[in-house]
């Protein structure tokens, strides 16, 4: 079932090859081992995407999870924008409520908004994904998982990966 999964993944990448021949700035997201930074050097050593630091100015982000924890990361960078706020209440000559409804009204709403969802970061299982910043949309994806977490197999399949991103632009 992992692996019908994994196949769906990957294949929904190869299908929107043609989206991948708009990205331009990619913004990488902290991934397990350092393995952004590997990334990161063959995406500008390969000259094929510009890496950002700055997420604002990215088209695309690049991270190893989607998902609550994606989510979570994405509104923090891509703050949504606020609901219009309602008109300010007319002044009238009614009473204020009665002291039990506001005390009613004060004890509802007892749900702590700073909680977030648990993050799922740092537990890549070989995937990586190209998201667009202003859709959401997983524009490509991958999966090749590093035999071991030494620097010269995590420097192998970024290699790997950013080649076949290469190849997958080629397609197109």
């Amino acid at each position: 079932m992992k692996r019908l999964a994994i196949f769906a993944f990957c294949a929904a990448g190869l299908a929107s090859a043609a989206d991948l021949s708009e990205v331009h700035n990619v913004y990488l997201l902290k991934m397990s081992k350092g393995f952004d930074q590997y990334l990161a050097n063959h995406l500008t050593g390969h000259r094929i995407f510009q890496v950002v630091t700055d997420p604002k100015l990215a088209d695309t982000i690049i991270t190893e999870q989607i998902g609550e924890g994606f989510e979570a990361k994405f509104d923090e960078l891509f703050p949504p924008p606020e609901p219009p706020k309602p008109p300010k209440p007319e002044k009238t000559d009614k009473p204020d409520k009665p002291a039990e409804e506001t005390a009613d009204v004060l004890l509802a709403d007892t749900v702590n908004k700073l909680s977030s969802p648990p993050t799922t970061f740092g537990r890549g299982k070989g995937m990586v994904f190209l998201v667009d910043a202003k859709s959401k949309r997983v524009v490509w994806s991958s999966y090749d998982l590093p035999k071991d977490s030494t620097s010269k197999e995590l420097d192998r399949t970024a290699n790997a990966i950013v080649s076949r991103i290469k190849q997958d632009l080629k397609k197109k």
